[in-house]
């Protein structure tokens, strides 16, 4: 048996592959917060790889907080701390937005980062320009029904796409596995979980031997709450996670729907957040009551979310011991999915729920879906 060996000139020799010019696309960041600051890095870092592995280059085009938007992100100081960079003026989201969007054609993706309803008011026309939304940013899938119903409609007549996977979870695949059942099919019954990363850190380390109040100062400067603590403490934050749940299940739910039993006094609700981070104090008393009641049950306490059709509640209970809640580690939060395939077991998504760095992940994973959707491969270890 013989083989033939094409000459260096023969037509059967492969041709050299052409370079193929890198995907482009145009990135916007929104909140430089902890979680908009981690991005930034998480970004910054897997540049090369993105370039070398998946033909992908990720361009930063601008940043804005609140006040003021950064354009000019070729600058070295914007791209290693944003609030450093030379060329800035006055917030204006629509501006912002039609600067990173560009007019070169390139697809262009807005990182919103932030807590804020301002900006969320913005998504229906950023998407019905072609522009993309990836967010954590849970006011828009859990605000005013009229509101995400529009932003539903702007998205769908123009084809951009919104990713929120971190609004629940963090980094967890909490929404994109409730998608894929639903996609394929199957049909949610219930769900019950531990939503908050924070409290179920402060639920975790609450023994008795420290102060609530010193645990929750200790998960702030961790960067484990809201910038707001009221915003986990009050419940409102695990109430918006189990709207987005529902929502995502065809569940028409507002906040006003849930029931809500919060740990914030009405007497510190109203309140600056300077001046509740000064009384935290009053916590103490009714959280060591608390404590006693559950280890006199024989339980323990955990923050617990439940939706079951359209009852929806949020608080604190006291769990059996041998509860899976009460197995829960650091800030993991744990969801279980009751649907009709998995009802005699139900489906159950465990891990971190809390911290920037995580958080700022689910963002970069969804900012990567999207430039999947453009047809960028997967990148390879």
């Amino acid at each position: 048996m013989s083989i033939a060996i094409a000459p260096p000139h023969s037509p059967l020799r492969a041709a050299p592959r052409r370079a193929v010019a890198p995907l482009v696309v145009h990135v916007g960041v929104v909140g430089p917060g902890k979680v908009g600051t981690a991005l930034l890095t998480q970004l910054r870092l897997m540049a090369p790889r993105l370039a070398s592995h998946c033909n992908l280059e990720l361009r930063l085009r601008a940043v804005s907080d609140s006040r003021h938007m950064w354009l000019d992100c070729d600058d070295e100081a914007l791209n290693g701390r944003s609030h450093g960079a030379q060329t800035w003026r006055p917030a204006d989201l629509d501006e912002f937005a039609a600067y990173v969007a560009g007019d070169g054609g390139e697809p262009a993706v807005l990182a919103d980062c932030s807590a804020s309803d301002v900006v969320a008011d913005r998504y229906a026309g950023w998407l019905a320009a072609g522009i993309h939304v990836v967010t954590p940013n849970k006011r828009a899938a859990s605000g005013p029904l009229e509101r995400w119903r529009r932003i539903g409609v702007a998205a769908g007549a123009s084809g951009a796409r919104l990713h929120y996977e971190g609004t629940v979870g963090a980094g967890l695949p909490v929404v994109q596995t409730l998608r894929d059942l639903l996609d394929t099919g199957d049909e949610l019954v219930a769900v019950e979980g531990m939503l908050s990363g924070t409290l179920a850190w402060l639920f975790n380390r609450f023994d008795g031997s420290t102060p609530f109040s010193a645990l929750v100062r200790e998960a702030h400067a961790l960067g484990y709450t809201e910038p707001d603590p009221r915003d986990d403490l009050s419940g409102m934050d695990v109430a918006r996670k189990l709207v987005i749940l529902a929502r995502e299940a065809g569940v028409a739910l507002s906040l006003e729907d849930v029931e809500v039993r919060g740990l914030v006094p009405d007497d510190l609700a109203a309140c600056s957040p300077d001046a509740f981070m000064e009384s935290l104090d009053a916590l103490d008393a009714p959280m060591a009551a608390r404590l006693a009641a559950a280890r006199a049950a024989g339980g323990v306490l955990r923050h617990v979310a439940r939706l079951d059709g359209r009852r929806a509640a949020v608080g604190v209970e006291t769990i059996e011991p041998d509860h899976a809640f009460a197995h829960a580690r650091l800030t993991d939060n744990v969801i279980r999915f009751a649907t009709r395939r998995y009802c005699d077991n139900a489906l159950v998504v465990q891990g971190p729920g809390a911290g920037p760095e995580v958080t700022a992940a689910a963002v970069f994973a969804d900012l990567l879906r999207v430039a999947g959707a453009m047809g960028v491969k997967r990148c390879a270890c």
